[in-house]
């Protein structure tokens, strides 16, 4: 622990081996009951030989799973998080000893150390994030910027997994000279607004000078800065923008990337696909399958295809209309397929086709791209790369956001984007396939705006 109050590096290496070891002492323990506490040679070198190979990939596909982040999380997401990681285990064991040849690996010690492990890595990491709820401080916030950008970061701070980040004041106005009356009692100032620029550079020389935490908004601003290219021209340093396309050397690799998945994945969802294609059948009228125009890479139209969820004649009234939450177009089959997504399944064809991504912004109809167009400069920037399956936006926003807040997420997506982040948003997708919330669609009620209606002490406010 820093004098900030904040994990080392050396205390997070020791919590990803600690639980590496508790991994192996499970798996260990399962040929131990499996053989009834003697282990017979020669699967006893089985397990020897494989550890390091099945502990390098535990290792990467927890970091991926993001398992050993501790903030803005409850202990629900650790148990959901550990029963998830120790099903892909499960498969890696399968894939890694059928590679090496190590045919003395039982699937009953398999499934033992499936269950074992479980439970024993869920005490441990419970145990470690309470230790870090413990041990860890709170951080401090005050937040900057007008009242409608203030009062909807106020309720994403509030929410039930942010347990470290508190919200001390905000202000309003006069934002330099409110600041230096209470930096001293702050840990972050989060700037959630476009203000004057002497004003701000006034801010960013004040928290640097006390050496605290800066937290930006996703302005269109902010995101240009992101993955800059230092260049140098005798004694002049210059700072490009990356832009918001893909590089052309990784557009090759990520196409491969795409063929690779979707192939495995339809090998994988064959059995889900058929059982979804007779239940449509059965209970509704109208297509199994339906194409519906979308928008992918340079505003190109395709149809897409979708297991139907709505009655055949949904828009034939009211024309194209975004998903609400407790849609009543939506069929009985139809809500289940779409809490579990398999009403994207196939897509995987489109892929295939190239028309989309397994990763990307997700694709939007004719009618609504031309609408965004208009409200927001910035929209088509999202249109650099093709529309994807799951996508950023999916996975670290909400469903029910608006596509303001989706395109914030697309194109930081675009920005950072590398074969390593597709693989880690594949792998977070499914956990929010159970999320309940990621599934409902838009939401009725509108987000916050007005401190007025919020339940935030007026003492805390300066302006």
């Amino acid at each position: 622990m820093n004098k900030s109050g904040e994990w080392s590096a050396a205390r997070r290496i020791f919590i990803i081996l600690m639980d590496v070891v508790v991994y192996n002492l499970s798996v260990f323990f399962s040929f131990w009951l499996k053989f009834g506490g003697t282990i017979p040679e020669r699967n006893f070198q089985t397990f020897e030989s494989s550890a390091l190979f099945i502990s390098v990939f535990f290792i990467v596909l927890n970091v991926l799973l993001g398992t050993y982040v501790f903030y803005n999380r409850i202990v629900s997401d650790i148990v959901f998080v550990t029963v998830i990681g120790q099903f892909l285990m499960a498969l890696g064991i399968m894939i890694i000893t059928f590679a090496g040849r190590w045919f003395a690996f039982p699937r009953t010690v398999i499934l033992i150390s499936f269950l074992l492990g479980t439970v024993l890595l869920i005490i441990y990491r419970t145990i470690i994030y309470k230790a870090y709820m413990r041990l860890s401080s709170d951080k401090n916030v005050t937040i900057l910027g007008f009242e409608k950008d203030v009062a909807p970061a106020i309720q994403n701070f509030a929410s039930q997994k942010n347990n470290k980040h508190k919200v001390q004041s905000v202000v309003l106005d006069h934002y330099y000279d409110n600041l230096i009356k209470i930096i001293e009692d702050v840990d972050v100032v989060y700037l959630a607004s476009e203000i004057e620029e002497s004003e701000k550079i006034k801010v960013y020389q004040l928290v640097t000078k006390k050496e605290k935490k800066l937290f930006l908004n996703t302005t269109f601003e902010n995101l240009v800065t992101i993955n800059p290219n230092i260049m140098n021209f005798e004694d002049e340093s210059i700072i490009e923008s990356s832009g918001f396309k893909i590089p052309s050397e990784d557009v090759m690799l990520k196409r491969l990337f795409d063929i690779v998945v979707s192939l495995i994945l339809l090998v994988i969802a064959s059995p889900f696909m058929l059982i979804t294609a007779i239940l449509v059948k059965a209970t509704s009228p109208g297509p199994i399958v339906y194409k519906q125009v979308r928008i992918t890479q340079d505003q190109r139209e395709f149809p897409i295809y979708k297991f139907r969820s709505m009655s055949a004649t949904a828009e034939s009234k009211s024309g194209p209309v975004l998903a609400k939450s407790n849609d009543a177009r939506v069929t009985p089959v139809g809500k289940f397929i779409r809490a579990v997504r398999f009403d994207e399944l196939p897509q995987l064809i489109n892929v295939l086709k190239g028309d989309m991504s397994i990763i990307g912004p997700r694709p939007e109809r004719p009618f609504f791209v031309e609408q965004f167009n208009q409200e927001n400069p910035y929209y088509y920037l999202r249109h650099n790369v093709r529309a994807g399956i799951t996508g950023y936006a999916q996975v670290y926003g909400k469903y029910a956001s608006d596509y303001n807040s989706k395109l914030k997420f697309d194109l930081l997506y675009i920005k950072k984007y590398s074969i390593m982040l597709d693989l880690k948003i594949l792998l977070q997708t499914i956990k929010i396939l159970f999320d309940k919330v990621s599934s409902q669609g838009l939401e009725e009620e509108e987000i916050c705006t007005s401190l007025d209606k919020m339940d935030f002490p007026k003492e805390k406010i300066l302006d």
